[in-house]
């Protein structure tokens, strides 16, 4: 496949559309770099799935993923950041320019900010991915919807999880949360509400206990086979229509593994490196959000680190004295 190539080396792409891609397009577009944004496949990132944001600074109202996304979107636009839905394949390194070929042009630029975001984890179970829509999901607010009155579960023991049962509890008839532990990693805010659900709604909790096997027809989740993660191995059955998967996700960086330093699939920032924090092992690619974060994995925590990024490339772009 051939594809035309733009003659202009951009001072700046930003590849992805989560709060560290979009964060850090208005901060660059503020700078004057005149920042490209390719949003990749999923324009906002995971976020436009979460139904329910309250803790995002300043939003004390209750807003939700799509709705911050759209607005951070809007925000980057005022600024005359150039957004092109498209996604990367591969970049190629010629000195200090970067070649980004993407499905349907390849770019030229000076530096890049990597803000891909992560994917969801999966439990890696047989028919996992060849029922993913026929009963198995990863999104409760994308297709609660379809489970409306049935008996459903989700696994996990984090703030995903906890936010995707208490959604559900309002349109299925009965929710049954699996946890492999005891203890919820989730904020104590959510795991409060989850109690008061359980105490007078209809959740039902399965903590110590690992999904052993999804059991299926032809067409659809029927059963999943729950195991004690404990000495006892004990085993139960669940009769369901719909299974709900929130145990994290992985960053999205397979494309850059030939050229860019990674620990663990995250890419590794050179910290010690003065001024230049989100650099990555090449002079002028940046990286912020979910493929530096193995820790906070917080939307706020993203935006702070594209803002980060974007004021490194500025430094970064000063250096070259670059034509305007």
């Amino acid at each position: 496949m051939l594809h035309k190539i733009q003659s202009k080396n951009e001072k700046l792409i930003i590849i992805g559309s989560g709060p560290a891609g979009y964060t850090a397009a208005i901060y660059a577009a503020r700078a004057n770099l005149q920042p490209i944004l390719i949003t990749g496949l999923q324009k906002g990132g995971q976020l436009i799935q979460t139904n329910q944001i309250e803790n995002w600074p300043g939003k004390f109202k209750k807003t939700t993923g799509i709705e911050l996304m759209d607005s951070l979107e809007k925000h980057a636009s005022k600024l005359h950041t150039t957004i092109i839905s498209d996604q990367v394949l591969d970049i190629k390194i010629f000195k200090n320019i970067f070649q980004i070929q993407c499905e349907e042009k390849e770019y030229t630029s000076h530096s890049i900010i990597i803000a891909t975001g992560s994917s969801p984890r999966y439990l890696g179970l047989e028919n996992e991915q060849k029922f993913l829509g026929k009963g198995i999901s990863t999104c409760a607010t994308c297709d609660g919807f379809f489970y409306k009155n049935q008996d459903v579960a989700v696994v996990g023991g984090g703030n995903t999880a906890i936010e995707e049962s208490l959604y559900l509890s309002n349109i299925v008839n009965v929710v049954h949360l699996v946890h492999r532990n005891k203890i919820f990693k989730a904020e104590k805010i959510l795991i409060n509400r989850l109690y008061e659900k359980i105490h007078s709604g209809n959740i039902v909790l399965h903590t110590d206990y690992i999904i052993k096997r999804i059991i299926v027809n032809h067409q659809r989740v029927v059963k999943i086979k729950l195991l004690s993660n404990n000495t006892t191995k004990n085993t139960k059955e669940i009769p369901i229509s719909g299974l709900f998967i929130a145990i994290g996700s992985l960053p999205n960086t397979k494309i850059f593994k030939n050229i860019i330093e990674m620990k663990k699939g995250y890419i590794k920032t050179q910290k010690t490196i003065e001024n230049y924090t989100t650099q990555t092992n090449v002079p002028g690619i940046f990286a912020a959000g979910d493929v530096v974060d193995y820790i906070y994995k917080q939307a706020i925590t993203s935006a702070a680190s594209g803002c980060m990024a974007a004021l490194d490339a500025e430094k970064y772009l000063n250096t070259l004295n670059l034509q305007n």
